[in-house]
């Protein structure tokens, strides 16, 4: 019988230095997860609630600026622009931190995040993390997700939270 492997490769930390040539207020995708997965974290409404407060303070204290955010029950999706002065790992960083304390959530090491080139469309970024929950078959309709906040006309907004969680 063949023993297994104990040499396996380790995870790399990522790197978000985004380069010099990358233009300020950039849009990135990012991702970032709890742990253990498949636990439902976020998609209660009062954690989502403490999310949402702090997504719109950071917004208006001008950390950054969040076009889209979908909860997932162990992970969410963003879109943001991050000031060009402004880390973007400290203040992803800073903000898991605060989440962790304030919301009791677990969260995975690090976080992925990705730059809108100039040929990919946001809003088509934006409508593949609305149909997130689609495809987890949470619900049918991703307007019907309660669980996403987006910035409204003349300021910040939230969807309204349900009673209960539906996933």
């Amino acid at each position: 019988m063949n023993n297994p492997p104990t040499d396996f490769p380790t995870r790399e930390k990522l790197p978000h230095i985004p380069p010099d040539w990358v233009k300020p207020g950039s849009l990135f995708f990012v991702t970032i997860c709890c742990t253990p997965r498949g636990r439902n974290q976020l998609c209660v409404p009062t954690t989502a609630m403490v999310i949402f407060e702090s997504v719109e303070f950071r917004q208006q204290r001008s950390d950054w600026h969040v076009t889209l955010l979908v909860l997932m029950p162990d992970h969410l999706h963003m879109l943001v622009a991050f000031r060009q002065e402004q880390d973007m790992v400290k203040v992803v960083t800073n903000w898991k931190s605060l989440l962790a304390r304030k919301g009791g959530i677990h969260w995975q090491r690090d976080f992925f995040d990705h730059r809108l080139r100039n040929d990919e469309s946001w809003e088509q970024k934006a409508d593949y993390i609305r149909l997130n929950p689609v495809r987890a078959g949470l619900i049918a309709d991703p307007q019907d997700w309660k669980f996403a906040w987006q910035p409204e006309e003349g300021g910040p907004g939230r969807s309204a939270l349900p009673e209960t969680p539906p996933c």
